[in-house]
């Protein structure tokens, strides 16, 4: 299955805004995350583990449990902080 992922913030500097990624079916967001990190390179840093990141599936937030659909779109992005 083909899913949209887009980045926002520091990510998008690292990372551009979009890519598509091709998924098993059934596929989590944080296997997701996990795939894009074993890329390597400026995935692995950008989206590794030790960085606290919030996630969306088809623009509503979600946890790293919830399972992607063909043809979705999930975004990943920092935490926002005031200031």
């Amino acid at each position: 299955m083909k899913v949209q992922v887009r980045y926002f913030a520091s990510l998008r500097e690292a990372l551009g805004a979009a890519e598509t990624v091709e998924l098993p079916e059934g596929t989590t967001l944080a296997g997701l995350r996990d795939a894009l990190v074993a890329r390597g390179g400026a995935h692995a840093q950008a989206l590794s583990r030790q960085r606290a990141l919030r996630c969306a599936l088809d623009q509503v937030m979600a946890e790293e449990a919830s399972v992607i659909a063909d043809g979705a779109e999930v975004a990943f992005f920092p935490p926002v902080t005031g200031g």
